[in-house]
């Protein structure tokens, strides 16, 4: 039975982190506690509070926090003396992995990828990625669009739309052409078909792009889904320009959206495809860039790094995969639940006139202000619930629970939302009569 969240009354001593930690820090200012346990969907701070985990470490830990069979499996390893680290090395961890990948993700989907092991971050699945595309096609531009995001090192960082985010740079961030995304004009506007036009046209100034990126669902940039029709257009203008097609599925992948893959029965193939986040099933530093085998035309140790395979990621990654992917039952589960959260979402966005955004388990509300969705989950803080916003102006309250969650828990925080975006707009009500 679900007791009633029980957040904390007390703010931990500070000092340390204000005088020893970077200023860069962000989740930690609008969740001042200081937390040391977490198991399933719950978070525990030091001082007896219990709060219910609707961040997920942005869509890290689909499986929720410790996850007893990867954990399990990850303490058998460890006891065993398993690698640690073995650079690139072959080891029984990798082997495991690949095997597993293989026969319950690539095969199942008739899917023919060849895994590049990048560093350990989203960012740098991102940056092998348009690294490769300009190698195989000898063209610079990549063609991105209006509110994604991709990562914060310099190729991917100039892939990503948020002026906040780039403005970080210091340098040019150069040979990007950021489109519109779908419905970034309204939904009477095709983009996909603007986009065709300006490379049909050899005097739109977009020159012939080595790669078209693309997030099906645009985690950071709001929660924007693009329909199935769109996304097949783009893969269509890729194809018959002779760019290559990347989707990031760092955030959307992984189950997040229903299928392992974003793209899953969507009608088109990525020519690669990136992955980290949830990859290693409990938060384990894991990326991951796939592609087409015959696009792997790296010469060997051309695009490398020290932690390109993390063996315990690898281990734990396994155990996800075989425990939750072999067979229908979890993605069936997964999908079932979305559609509770997509009917509780939208009754609170229509009570409120809000806008209900996104597609699967990774779905959110835009209330219409940054300053409102900031009311609102601070107040969800306060009553034991931990979510965080999105959107070019933080307009975008996001829910993004891990996908294990059951339907109680989900409900009992989705009951939170409810309340705290009812007492918001109460209180600006109040105001605005005053």
């Amino acid at each position: 039975m679900l007791t009633k969240l029980k957040p904390s009354g007390s703010i931990p001593d500070r000092s340390l982190y204000e005088r020893r930690e970077s200023a860069v820090r962000s989740y930690a200012r609008s969740m001042p506690r200081q937390f040391g346990k977490a198991e399933g969907v719950w978070m525990h701070d030091d001082q007896g509070g219990r709060y219910l985990d609707f961040l997920s470490g942005c869509s890290t830990l689909n499986y929720g926090h410790n996850h007893p069979i990867l954990k399990q499996a990850l303490l058998d390893y460890i006891a065993a003396d398993g690698i640690a680290h073995g650079l690139d090395l072959h080891t029984e961890a990798k082997a495991d992995f690949l095997t597993a990948f293989e026969e319950l993700i690539l095969q199942p989907r008739g899917l023919d990828y060849r895994a590049m092991f990048t560093g350990p971050t989203g960012t740098n699945a991102v940056e092998a990625a348009i690294k490769l595309a300009r190698k195989v096609t000898g063209r610079e531009l990549v063609i991105a669009f209006t509110n994604g995001f991709h990562g914060m090192t310099l190729g991917a960082l100039a892939c990503t739309g948020n002026s906040a985010k780039r403005s970080g740079a210091g340098v040019p961030l150069a040979h990007v052409a950021h489109e519109p995304y779908d419905g970034y004009f309204g939904p009477d506007v095709d983009t996909a078909a603007l986009l065709a036009q300006r490379l049909a046209d050899p005097s739109s100034g977009l020159d012939a792009p080595a790669a078209i990126l693309v997030e099906t669902v645009q985690g950071e940039g709001g929660l924007n889904a693009a329909s199935p029709k769109w996304l097949r257009d783009i893969a269509a203008i890729a194809q018959a320009h002779g760019a290559l097609l990347i989707v990031d599925d760092i955030q959307a992948g992984c189950g997040r959206t229903g299928g392992f893959f974003s793209f899953d029965g969507l009608g088109f193939t990525p020519d690669i495809v990136t992955l980290a986040k949830s990859l290693s099933g409990m938060g384990l530093p894991f990326a991951l860039t796939l592609l087409r085998p015959e696009l792997d035309q790296w010469a060997p140790g051309e695009h490398n790094g020290t932690f390109r395979g993390n063996n315990h990621a690898f281990v734990t990654a396994t155990a996800a995969l075989r425990h939750f992917w072999s067979d229908n039952a979890f993605e069936h589960d997964v999908l079932r639940r979305a559609g509770l959260l997509e009917q509780r979402l939208a009754r609170i966005a229509a009570r409120h006139g809000f806008e209900m955004r996104g597609r699967g388990m990774m779905r959110g509300i835009s209330v219409g202000s940054g300053e409102l969705a900031a009311t609102i989950t601070r107040a969800c803080f306060d009553a034991g619930l931990i979510i965080e916003t999105s959107g070019p102006h933080d307009e975008v309250i996001k829910v993004l629970a891990p996908l294990v969650i059951d339907d109680a828990a989900l409900a009992a925080g989705l009951d939170v939302l409810e309340d705290k975006c009812r007492d918001a707009m109460a209180a600006d009500l109040a105001v605005a009569a005053e």
